[in-house]
Protein backbone atom coordinates (compact mmCIF):
# COMPACT_ATOMS: atom_id res chain seq x y z
CA UNK A 1 0.00 0.00 0.00
CA UNK A 2 1.68 3.44 -0.79
CA UNK A 3 1.58 5.86 1.76
CA UNK A 4 0.31 8.48 -0.45
CA UNK A 5 -2.98 6.77 0.35
CA UNK A 6 -2.72 8.09 3.84
CA UNK A 7 -2.35 11.95 1.99
CA UNK A 8 -5.67 12.71 1.20
CA UNK A 9 -7.28 15.89 1.66
CA UNK A 10 -9.96 15.95 4.33
CA UNK A 11 -12.31 15.41 6.16
CA UNK A 12 -10.09 13.79 9.09
CA UNK A 13 -10.85 10.67 10.97
CA UNK A 14 -13.58 10.30 13.29
CA UNK A 15 -12.77 7.52 15.91
CA UNK A 16 -15.27 6.80 18.29
CA UNK A 17 -14.73 7.66 21.43
CA UNK A 18 -15.21 3.96 22.88
CA UNK A 19 -13.16 2.75 20.46
CA UNK A 20 -9.93 1.42 21.34
CA UNK A 21 -6.76 2.55 19.02
CA UNK A 22 -3.41 1.84 19.66
CA UNK A 23 -0.72 4.63 19.22
CA UNK A 24 1.18 2.17 16.23
CA UNK A 25 -1.99 2.67 14.58
CA UNK A 26 -1.95 4.65 11.28
CA UNK A 27 -4.95 6.32 9.49
CA UNK A 28 -5.80 8.04 6.25
CA UNK A 29 -7.95 10.71 5.82
CA UNK A 30 -11.71 10.08 6.29
CA UNK A 31 -11.52 6.94 8.03
CA UNK A 32 -14.06 6.16 10.91
CA UNK A 33 -14.04 3.80 13.52
CA UNK A 34 -17.12 2.99 15.20
CA UNK A 35 -17.89 2.17 19.17
CA UNK A 36 -15.87 -0.37 20.66
CA UNK A 37 -13.98 -1.18 17.71
CA UNK A 38 -9.99 -2.11 18.89
CA UNK A 39 -6.84 -1.52 16.25
CA UNK A 40 -3.87 -2.71 17.56
CA UNK A 41 -0.41 -3.15 16.60
CA UNK A 42 1.38 -2.58 12.99
CA UNK A 43 -2.22 -1.18 11.33
CA UNK A 44 -2.34 0.97 8.27
CA UNK A 45 -5.63 2.09 7.85
CA UNK A 46 -6.32 4.24 4.10
CA UNK A 47 -8.25 6.51 3.10
CA UNK A 48 -12.20 6.36 3.22
CA UNK A 49 -12.30 3.43 5.37
CA UNK A 50 -15.42 2.20 7.47
CA UNK A 51 -14.54 0.42 10.67
CA UNK A 52 -18.01 -0.21 12.31
CA UNK A 53 -18.95 -1.31 15.79
CA UNK A 54 -16.81 -3.86 17.94
CA UNK A 55 -14.32 -4.64 14.53
CA UNK A 56 -10.71 -6.13 15.67
CA UNK A 57 -7.97 -5.41 13.37
CA UNK A 58 -4.86 -6.45 14.31
CA UNK A 59 -1.54 -5.65 12.92
CA UNK A 60 0.68 -5.88 11.42
CA UNK A 61 -2.17 -5.07 9.01
CA UNK A 62 -2.93 -3.24 5.75
CA UNK A 63 -6.65 -2.30 4.69
CA UNK A 64 -7.00 -0.47 1.44
CA UNK A 65 -9.00 2.64 0.53
CA UNK A 66 -12.94 2.67 0.52
CA UNK A 67 -12.90 -0.60 2.47
CA UNK A 68 -15.79 -1.07 5.08
CA UNK A 69 -15.64 -3.70 8.02
CA UNK A 70 -18.89 -4.33 8.89
CA UNK A 71 -19.67 -5.37 13.06
CA UNK A 72 -17.54 -7.89 14.86
CA UNK A 73 -15.48 -8.44 11.77
CA UNK A 74 -12.05 -9.80 13.19
CA UNK A 75 -8.87 -9.35 10.67
CA UNK A 76 -5.13 -9.68 11.05
CA UNK A 77 -5.42 -12.06 14.39
CA UNK A 78 -2.61 -14.95 15.00
CA UNK A 79 -2.48 -17.51 11.85
CA UNK A 80 -4.64 -20.95 13.62
CA UNK A 81 -1.55 -23.21 12.64
CA UNK A 82 0.32 -24.95 15.17
CA UNK A 83 3.76 -24.91 13.29
CA UNK A 84 2.97 -20.89 13.98
CA UNK A 85 6.26 -19.46 16.32
CA UNK A 86 5.00 -15.76 16.74
CA UNK A 87 7.05 -14.85 13.73
CA UNK A 88 5.75 -11.26 12.03
CA UNK A 89 3.32 -12.05 9.38
CA UNK A 90 0.87 -9.24 7.65
CA UNK A 91 -2.84 -9.40 6.25
CA UNK A 92 -3.09 -7.14 3.22
CA UNK A 93 -6.93 -6.39 2.51
CA UNK A 94 -7.21 -4.67 -0.64
CA UNK A 95 -9.24 -1.43 -1.85
CA UNK A 96 -13.03 -1.04 -2.15
CA UNK A 97 -13.27 -4.60 -0.20
CA UNK A 98 -16.61 -5.51 1.59
CA UNK A 99 -15.98 -7.28 4.89
CA UNK A 100 -19.27 -8.89 6.66
CA UNK A 101 -20.54 -9.71 10.00
CA UNK A 102 -18.05 -11.85 11.54
CA UNK A 103 -15.58 -12.40 8.78
CA UNK A 104 -12.40 -13.68 10.42
CA UNK A 105 -8.92 -13.31 8.30
CA UNK A 106 -6.26 -14.42 9.48
CA UNK A 107 -2.29 -13.91 9.10
CA UNK A 108 -0.02 -15.38 7.08
CA UNK A 109 2.88 -17.54 8.67
CA UNK A 110 6.45 -17.50 8.25
CA UNK A 111 6.76 -20.98 6.41
CA UNK A 112 3.23 -20.15 4.05
CA UNK A 113 5.08 -16.75 2.39
CA UNK A 114 4.03 -14.99 5.32
CA UNK A 115 1.18 -12.98 4.26
CA UNK A 116 -2.80 -13.63 3.53
CA UNK A 117 -4.12 -11.17 1.13
CA UNK A 118 -7.28 -10.21 -0.42
CA UNK A 119 -7.52 -8.42 -3.49
CA UNK A 120 -9.15 -5.50 -4.67
CA UNK A 121 -13.16 -5.06 -4.63
CA UNK A 122 -13.81 -8.34 -2.75
CA UNK A 123 -16.74 -9.26 -1.13
CA UNK A 124 -16.51 -11.41 2.22
CA UNK A 125 -20.43 -12.23 3.50
CA UNK A 126 -21.00 -12.93 7.10
CA UNK A 127 -19.20 -15.46 8.69
CA UNK A 128 -16.38 -16.09 5.65
CA UNK A 129 -13.27 -17.43 6.67
CA UNK A 130 -10.04 -16.38 5.17
CA UNK A 131 -7.41 -18.76 7.10
CA UNK A 132 -3.21 -18.38 6.90
CA UNK A 133 -1.26 -17.70 3.59
CA UNK A 134 -4.48 -17.34 1.16
CA UNK A 135 -4.43 -15.15 -1.79
CA UNK A 136 -7.85 -14.20 -3.29
CA UNK A 137 -7.41 -12.02 -6.52
CA UNK A 138 -9.74 -8.95 -7.46
CA UNK A 139 -13.33 -9.24 -7.58
CA UNK A 140 -13.95 -12.20 -5.32
CA UNK A 141 -17.41 -12.78 -4.25
CA UNK A 142 -18.00 -15.24 -1.33
CA UNK A 143 -21.18 -16.40 0.12
CA UNK A 144 -22.23 -16.77 3.37
CA UNK A 145 -20.01 -19.40 5.71
CA UNK A 146 -17.74 -20.29 3.58
CA UNK A 147 -14.39 -21.61 4.72
CA UNK A 148 -10.85 -21.30 3.01
CA UNK A 149 -8.65 -23.86 4.41
CA UNK A 150 -4.09 -22.59 4.63
CA UNK A 151 -2.85 -21.33 1.61
CA UNK A 152 -5.62 -21.21 -0.79
CA UNK A 153 -5.18 -19.38 -4.02
CA UNK A 154 -7.89 -17.77 -5.26
CA UNK A 155 -8.24 -16.16 -9.07
CA UNK A 156 -10.01 -13.21 -9.81
CA UNK A 157 -13.58 -13.34 -10.13
CA UNK A 158 -14.11 -16.19 -8.79
CA UNK A 159 -17.78 -16.35 -7.09
CA UNK A 160 -18.36 -18.77 -4.20
CA UNK A 161 -21.58 -20.22 -3.40
CA UNK A 162 -22.83 -20.08 0.96
CA UNK A 163 -21.24 -23.17 3.21
CA UNK A 164 -18.38 -23.59 0.97
CA UNK A 165 -14.82 -25.10 1.73
CA UNK A 166 -11.61 -25.45 0.47
CA UNK A 167 -9.15 -27.19 1.47
CA UNK A 168 -5.65 -26.29 2.06
CA UNK A 169 -3.26 -25.83 -0.83
CA UNK A 170 -6.22 -25.91 -3.18
CA UNK A 171 -6.09 -23.26 -6.36
CA UNK A 172 -9.69 -21.73 -7.44
CA UNK A 173 -8.70 -20.58 -11.40
CA UNK A 174 -9.81 -17.41 -12.53
CA UNK A 175 -14.29 -16.68 -13.31
CA UNK A 176 -14.74 -20.39 -11.61
CA UNK A 177 -17.29 -20.91 -9.89
CA UNK A 178 -17.90 -23.31 -6.27
CA UNK A 179 -21.40 -24.26 -5.57
CA UNK A 180 -22.95 -23.51 -2.63
CA UNK A 181 -22.22 -26.39 -0.13
CA UNK A 182 -19.21 -27.89 -2.43
CA UNK A 183 -16.30 -29.56 -1.09
CA UNK A 184 -13.40 -28.76 -2.70
CA UNK A 185 -10.44 -30.82 -2.09
CA UNK A 186 -8.80 -30.46 -5.83
CA UNK A 187 -7.60 -27.60 -8.08
CA UNK A 188 -10.71 -26.02 -10.05
CA UNK A 189 -9.66 -24.55 -13.23
CA UNK A 190 -10.22 -21.33 -14.63
CA UNK A 191 -14.15 -21.20 -15.95
CA UNK A 192 -15.06 -24.19 -14.39
CA UNK A 193 -18.05 -24.71 -11.93
CA UNK A 194 -17.25 -27.26 -8.81
CA UNK A 195 -20.28 -28.75 -6.84
CA UNK A 196 -21.14 -31.57 -4.58
CA UNK A 197 -19.54 -33.24 -1.61
CA UNK A 198 -16.67 -34.24 -2.47
CA UNK A 199 -16.56 -31.73 -5.02
CA UNK A 200 -16.81 -32.58 -9.31
CA UNK A 201 -16.19 -30.25 -12.08
CA UNK A 202 -19.54 -29.91 -13.34
CA UNK A 203 -19.27 -27.87 -16.25
CA UNK A 204 -18.32 -23.99 -17.68
CA UNK A 205 -19.39 -21.02 -16.27
CA UNK A 206 -21.15 -19.23 -18.78
CA UNK A 207 -22.55 -16.70 -16.70
CA UNK A 208 -19.21 -15.48 -14.75
CA UNK A 209 -17.64 -15.48 -18.52
CA UNK A 210 -20.41 -13.03 -19.44
CA UNK A 211 -20.74 -10.83 -16.45
CA UNK A 212 -16.64 -10.46 -16.74
CA UNK A 213 -16.98 -9.30 -20.57
CA UNK A 214 -15.19 -12.84 -22.33
CA UNK A 215 -15.58 -12.43 -26.03
CA UNK A 216 -17.86 -14.79 -27.81
CA UNK A 217 -15.23 -16.69 -29.50
CA UNK A 218 -12.78 -17.02 -26.25
CA UNK A 219 -16.46 -18.15 -24.59
CA UNK A 220 -16.92 -21.16 -27.46
CA UNK A 221 -13.67 -21.86 -27.67
CA UNK A 222 -13.28 -22.34 -23.65
CA UNK A 223 -16.82 -24.40 -23.87
CA UNK A 224 -15.41 -26.67 -26.46
CA UNK A 225 -12.53 -27.48 -24.16
CA UNK A 226 -14.53 -28.20 -21.51
CA UNK A 227 -16.59 -30.47 -23.19
CA UNK A 228 -13.57 -32.51 -23.70
CA UNK A 229 -12.79 -32.54 -20.06
CA UNK A 230 -16.17 -33.78 -19.17
CA UNK A 231 -15.73 -36.40 -21.09
CA UNK A 232 -15.57 -39.81 -19.62
CA UNK A 233 -14.82 -41.69 -22.40
CA UNK A 234 -11.98 -41.15 -22.75
CA UNK A 235 -8.35 -40.57 -20.86
CA UNK A 236 -7.86 -37.15 -19.17
CA UNK A 237 -4.11 -36.67 -20.93
CA UNK A 238 -6.29 -37.20 -24.17
CA UNK A 239 -8.44 -35.12 -23.70
CA UNK A 240 -5.97 -32.11 -22.69
CA UNK A 241 -3.85 -33.03 -26.13
CA UNK A 242 -7.32 -32.91 -27.74
CA UNK A 243 -8.11 -29.42 -26.25
CA UNK A 244 -4.65 -27.93 -26.69
CA UNK A 245 -4.32 -29.04 -30.75
CA UNK A 246 -7.88 -27.67 -31.41
CA UNK A 247 -7.74 -24.52 -28.82
CA UNK A 248 -4.47 -23.92 -27.82
CA UNK A 249 -3.76 -20.84 -29.78
CA UNK A 250 -6.75 -19.31 -27.88
CA UNK A 251 -5.16 -17.14 -25.03
CA UNK A 252 -8.16 -18.43 -22.25
CA UNK A 253 -7.86 -22.01 -23.07
CA UNK A 254 -4.28 -21.93 -22.73
CA UNK A 255 -4.46 -20.40 -19.18
CA UNK A 256 -6.95 -23.67 -18.48
CA UNK A 257 -3.64 -26.11 -19.64
CA UNK A 258 -1.36 -24.06 -18.37
CA UNK A 259 -3.14 -24.44 -14.93
CA UNK A 260 -3.47 -28.33 -14.99
CA UNK A 261 -0.27 -28.63 -15.80
CA UNK A 262 0.95 -26.71 -12.65
CA UNK A 263 -1.58 -28.61 -10.27
CA UNK A 264 0.02 -30.22 -7.51
CA UNK A 265 -3.18 -31.30 -5.68
CA UNK A 266 -4.68 -32.69 -8.76
CA UNK A 267 -7.50 -31.24 -10.89
CA UNK A 268 -11.43 -31.51 -9.60
CA UNK A 269 -12.20 -34.49 -11.35
CA UNK A 270 -15.35 -34.59 -13.75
Amino acid sequence: MSVDSLRRSPPASVVHSTAVVDPAVRLGAGVSVGPYAVLSGEVLVAASVEIEAHAVIQGPAEIGCDTRLYPYCVVGTDPQDQKYAGERTVVRVGERCTLREFVTVNRGTGLGGGETVVGDDCYLMAHVHVAHDCRLGRHVVIANGCTLAGHVDVGDDVVFGGMAAVGQYVRIGRCAFVAAGAMVERDLPPFGIAAGDRARLRGVNLVGMKRTGLPVEARRAITGAYTLLLRHDRPFRDSLAGIGSTWGHVPEVREILDFVDATRMGIVPP
